[in-house]
């Protein structure tokens, strides 16, 4: 009996010590509210690289022997491929055109590619291509099947938006072979090779299509959903992500005089108060785990760092910041949102080795790779 109390003790107090500990970083909630459906913040897309690299990653090292990411696979291929995800997918997708406000009806495989060729430079690793291809099906999906059972107004029953003018979301074949410039034929081919061979796959959790969210690059390790959207998905968690360390552009460094400072946070958060001294007007009070600003006290108001993000158009919310002679000056690692597959890290795993399936099973864990019929 003494010791059945001595373990009810023990047992109290530590659910009293766990939390207490558990604040001092930044986790999902154990059941957290799913994302019901999410389109990424808007992320230019990344520079093309329209010359042939066959080492994206010239003047380093790359690790000796086998790559470092603790790739766990969650796929069950069978001997004539992967299993089937016993649905079908759709024939085209109904896309409003936010500049003109047109609905363009576009055939999965236009969109697929369009998607690519917008979002992912074409010298990326085939690969790459193909797991970029994968999430952009997957992503789509789940947008049309979202809006069959949950209608947003402002789409006017399109399934989801996009400005292809803008390399936005996908562009037409048309705008693509201008896009890509001299070698379009060239780059356009290993495009369109890497989408079709990947077409009738898809990535699921739970039977459903995941929200297959995708950035730029990482700061090395990849954000949960639930720091930058409302709710959560149990695939969109911190995976590594060292090759982004490696990536052009991966630390950038952002200047912003006081008075440009003061009217953009100004411009973005009316309600904030900026008095005194500007080396007192930013505070970074939280990071997650993966080192994101998800607290900063800016003047009389604390904002999340996205909010500072988007107000200064900074590549992420990754950031230190410094204020000497006047000027703010933030340093900036990675870009995007942070949440899923990296492009750049999955550039890198594909050249360390990785098929598309892997870099796919290492961004979205616990998901699995799909079959799908098609429809043409």
């Amino acid at each position: 009996m003494r010791g059945a109390l001595l373990f009810i003790a023990i047992f109290a107090l530590s659910m009293l010590i766990i939390p207490m500990i558990a604040l001092s970083y930044q986790s999902p909630p154990a059941t957290p509210p799913p994302i019901e459906s999410i389109l990424p913040i808007r992320e230019p897309a990344l520079q093309p690289d329209l010359e042939p690299q066959p080492d994206l990653y010239v003047g380093v090292t790359p690790p000796s022997g086998p790559p470092t990411f603790p790739v766990e696979i969650d796929l069950t291929p069978e001997q004539e491929g992967f299993p089937f995800a016993g649905v079908s997918t759709v024939s085209h997708f109904q896309i409003l055109d936010e500049r003109t406000g047109e609905i363009h009806i576009v055939s999965l495989r236009d969109y697929v590619r369009g998607a690519v060729v917008a979002e992912m430079p074409a010298s990326f690793h085939p690969e790459a291509l193909k797991a970029q291809a994968v999430a952009a099906h997957t992503f789509a999906l789940h947008h049309h099947l979202s809006q069959q059972s949950r209608p947003d107004p402002g789409l006017r029953g399109a399934d989801f938006s996009a400005d292809p003018q803008n390399r936005w979301g996908y562009m037409t074949e048309e705008m693509a072979m201008e896009f890509l410039g001299p070698h379009a034929d060239e780059h356009w081919a290993r495009i369109t090779a890497a989408v079709d061979s990947v077409l009738h796959l898809i990535v699921k959790h739970d039977g459903e299509p995941i929200v297959a969210a995708y950035h730029a690059m990482s700061a090395g390790r990849t954000e949960y959903a639930s720091n930058v959207w409302v709710g959560s998905a149990p695939y969109l968690i911190p995976a590594l992500s060292e090759g982004d360390l490696l990536a052009p552009g991966f630390e950038t460094h952002e200047t912003r005089t006081a008075d440009q400072f003061r009217s953009a946070i100004l411009a973005a958060h009316p309600e904030v108060t900026l008095s005194g001294e500007p080396v007192g007007w930013l505070d970074i009070l939280e990071l997650s785990s993966s080192g994101y600003v998800t607290g900063i006290q800016v003047g009389d108001t604390r904002l999340h760092g996205l909010d500072v993000r988007r107000a200064l158009y900074l590549r992420s919310h990754h950031f230190d910041v410094d204020y000497s002679s006047g000027n703010f000056t933030f340093t900036v690692r990675g870009y995007g949102h942070g949440v899923g597959l990296s492009q750049r890290g999955a550039d890198f795993m594909a050249r360390q080795g990785y098929a598309f399936d892997e870099i796919l099973a290492h961004y979205y864990p616990g998901t699995g790779l799909y079959q799908v019929a098609l429809f043409e």
